[in-house]
């Protein structure tokens, strides 16, 4: 594994689900502090190695001068210590490696993306070219292509034509001893807020594509001065620390600088605390593969506005389970008065 967030979450709950259906599982990810133990077993069936590979604190840019070490480790643990009979990458530069160990060790490979050059691109977040080059590589080999939904596959086949192996539909799903129904009054007294007013959540990385300026612009449609919008999430990315900037200069030019709380990233089974004390969960995503936040946000039964992007229009139905807005204004479609009141 060479990514975080989302993507390392499903790949989780994915290995965890195969574990304990019986499939030993092995999941390699880079070394990131000096503190992580080697191999760390997670469960009976699923165990984690850390993999030295460039310097602890490497940043996300960097990660593609490093792809050689951390492949070089993998295949020796894999010829020495961990035996495989398939390889599973999640995001491009892992399957970079994958499909270099394809090769040298005569192994099945399959690949889920997550997110795709062109797609991001269709969302107005270019991608260096080599990333194009480096996927399609990797499609270019008769090798199953795992999506999350229907519209992914449409997406994929109309962007990149049809791939030389076969795409297999694999849905996320959430644990539902985690993200269910609760009690609104609980979970806002657990998070110190007010019992009694509207409040919006957007989780999600402070980035443009994940575009948190439109939840900020959507609660300033309101026009509630009573109204909240809860921000959980960290910058990400290049873009990010610029975009946080950009977020709380738009939230002070909007005069709602105390109706805009920015919470740090929480641990993932910490949500549904947040997600049940909403009126509303916004997901504004340029493009979005699947959709996790919308997935969670429902199976917690609450209602999600969302734009009409990608997965999101799989999760979401228009007026049962929440809102879809096409155009991206937040002054536009079904209101927000209509979800909280």
């Amino acid at each position: 594994s060479m990514r975080t967030s989302s993507m390392r979450l499903s790949a989780r709950e994915l290995v965890s689900a195969l574990s304990q259906a019986g499939v030993d599982c092995t999941t390699y990810t880079r070394r990131t502090s000096p503190d992580q133990a080697d191999v760390v077993q997670v469960e009976p069936g699923h165990r984690v190695v850390h993999v030295p590979a460039g310097p602890y604190d490497l940043a996300k840019e960097q990660l593609p001068t490093v792809l050689q070490e951390f492949g070089d480790v993998v295949m020796g643990h894999i010829k020495n210590d961990s035996p495989a009979d398939v390889l599973h990458a999640n995001y491009f530069l892992s399957g970079l490696v994958a499909h270099r160990l394809k090769h040298e060790l005569d192994l099945p490979f399959v690949s889920t993306f997550h997110t795709l050059a062109r797609v991001k691109a269709e969302g107005g977040d270019l991608e260096p070219e080599w990333r194009d080059r480096a996927e399609h590589e990797i499609i270019a080999c008769p090798d199953p292509i795992v999506v999350s939904c229907t519209e992914e596959e449409r997406q994929f086949r109309r962007l990149y034509g049809n791939p030389q192996g076969r795409i297999e539909i694999v849905a996320p799903g959430v644990e539902h001893a985690f993200f269910a129904p609760g009690d609104r009054g609980g979970a806002r007294r657990a998070l110190d807020l007010p019992a009694d007013v509207p409040v919006l959540l957007f989780v999600g990385r402070i980035q443009p594509l994940k575009a948190p300026d439109l939840a900020v612009r959507a609660l300033a449609g309101l026009q509630r001065s009573d109204a909240l919008l809860l921000i959980v999430g960290g910058a990400s990315g290049p873009e990010g620390d610029r975009e946080m900037v950009r977020l709380n200069a738009l939230v002070e030019e909007l005069g709602m600088t105390g109706q805009v709380r920015f919470v740090p990233p929480q641990p993932h089974h910490i949500l549904s605390t947040y997600y049940r004390a909403a009126a509303a969960v916004v997901v504004p995503s340029r493009s979005e593969s699947f959709g996790l936040v919308a997935l969670e946000a429902s199976a917690c039964g609450i209602p999600v506005v969302a734009s009409g992007v990608g997965g999101l229009l799989t999760l979401v139905d228009h007026g049962e389970n929440g809102y879809l807005v096409h155009d991206r204004d937040p002054a536009s479609g079904p209101s927000l008065q209509d979800l909280v009141g």
